[in-house]
């Protein structure tokens, strides 16, 4: 969907820096290039270059009028999410991200819509009904290029139930209908943390955090306003790259300026995080960030060594004494690429137990819902291998002895950075005794540990630049 309206401001805004967007067909084409989509077997400078290195979804997209920036895209599930939010002041030089505010709203508006359809991704037909409606969907959510109502799964599809304005003139237009009954917030911290060890003296492990709070706030009123407080321990690590929902009334700035891409320091601003906001009607991420904790929770060496036509493999797995040693699950999962099925497999694992999967491609260690008391455990074991068919994995990247384990576990009431909720801290100024639930989680994310008997692919060890 184009804005002709935010185009004009686009214009009046950038002045002579300003990028016209190109039609829809050269815009696409451009962004996959850029996207590595297309051509992606052809150096190009200014998309390759190690000189360049992208930190998040934003990128330049290159068109015939100039480069076209900021652009925000990402890939889910299949599908590409893209927008170009609106920069308020000259382009040159690049504002830094954080001081405009298109990006978080357009951020926002974009997952929102992943929301709406990733629950039909299975199903074409339903997918492709909702894709459908997503016009009249976005006449609502966004209808003159500012998003009021990120929540796409909360409005209607058809025009004939579109409510008409609240007459409450408080009321903002992301609340789009008023909660009755007994008050209750609900609040859950999400952490997620990508890592890449490669067990190598000449090769840095890297690891990286990022956590989203989203909240569910069924309270009376037109605009009721809540202040929560998000916590961190003693010499926690501090929250960076921090991202506002923009139903947050107002921030302390030096929360907003604490960027991952600089070095820490001890002026850094560690808390508490504290987040005044008129709610939406509907669940919604409150904020997102970063944070740069100190070590991974799970250790790992990984060897692979192919003798013959034998694999002989190594995978030693240790917990951080200062992760909470309660899983609700936690699994590694070793593949084995370009190769044939499974024929033989001879193994000893001091925890846990080991499967075959159906395509006999893929050894899963379920290591279950707690770490043995030394926090240790240990895989070694044989594969041979069966004449290998169309319907078994193959991976141009991953060849010969370059492999990996990945792993996969949620960790119920524990962050990785220590970062909580006081429920007592948390402010309602609305009639009646609220109940406030809060939670939190973390949960594996791109988590590879590669094989250090083989080079690691320059591909992934970029893969959080």
């Amino acid at each position: 969907r184009r804005y002709p309206t935010v185009e004009i401001r686009a214009e009046t805004f950038n002045g002579s820096t300003h990028v016209p967007v190109p039609s829809d067909s050269a815009f696409l084409k451009a962004l996959l290039f850029e996207l590595r989509l297309i051509d992606d077997h052809i150096f190009v400078e200014h998309r390759d270059t190690c000189s360049r290195i992208n930190h998040s979804s934003v990128y330049s997209v290159r068109t015939e009028g100039g480069d076209l920036w900021p652009v925000l895209a990402f890939q889910k599930s299949g599908l590409i999410y893209a927008c170009i939010p609106l920069v308020e002041e000259t382009l040159e030089p690049r504002p830094p991200l954080l001081t405009v505010s298109g990006l978080s709203q357009g951020l926002a508006l974009l997952l929102g819509i992943v929301d709406y359809i990733s629950p039909s991704r299975k199903n074409e037909a339903e997918m492709s009904a909702k894709i459908g409606q997503l016009r009249n969907l976005l006449i609502q959510a966004c209808p003159l290029g500012t998003p009021l109502n990120t929540n796409i799964r909360s409005l209607n599809s058809s025009f004939d139930d579109i409510q008409e304005t609240p007459a409450d003139e408080n009321q903002p237009a992301w609340r789009s209908n008023t909660y009755k009954g007994k008050p209750q917030v609900n609040v859950c911290i999400t952490e997620k943390v990508k890592c890449m060890q490669y067990d190598k003296r000449d090769v840095v492990d890297m690891w990286q955090v990022y956590g989203a709070v989203n909240c569910k706030c069924d309270i009376e009123g037109a605009a009721p306003n809540v202040t929560l407080s998000l916590n961190l321990p003693t010499n926690g690590p501090p929250l960076q790259d921090i991202v506002v929902h923009h139903c947050v009334t107002s921030v302390d700035p030096a929360m907003l300026m604490s960027s991952s891409a600089e070095p820490l320091d001890d002026s850094v601003y560690n808390g508490p995080y504290k987040f005044p906001f008129i709610p939406p009607s509907d669940s919604f991420n409150l904020c997102y960030y970063t944070s740069q904790v100190p070590v991974p929770p799970i250790l790992g060496c990984y060897q692979l060594i192919e003798e013959g036509s034998q694999l002989k493999i190594t995978v030693n797995l240790k917990l951080h004494e200062s992760i909470k040693n309660s899983f609700e699950y936690c699994e590694a999962r070793i593949p084995f690429f370009n190769r044939g099925p499974i024929a033989q497999l001879e193994y000893k694992v001091s925890y846990g137990q080991l499967d075959l999967s159906r395509e006999k491609s893929l050894l899963v260690w379920v290591i279950g819902q707690k770490f043995p008391k030394s926090l240790e455990v240990s895989l070694t074991g044989t594969v041979s291998f069966g004449t290998a068919g169309k319907e078994h994995p193959t991976d141009y990247v991953c060849t010969g002895n370059t492999a990996y384990v990945k792993l996969y576990f949620r960790i119920p009431d524990f962050t990785l950075t220590g970062c909580y909720v006081d429920q007592h801290s948390v402010q309602i100024f609305a009639p009646g005794k609220p109940k406030i639930t809060a939670s939190r989680e973390l949960i594996s994310s791109e988590y590879y540990i590669w094989n250090s008997k083989a080079p690691a692919p320059t591909t992934y060890k970029t893969l959080f630049d």
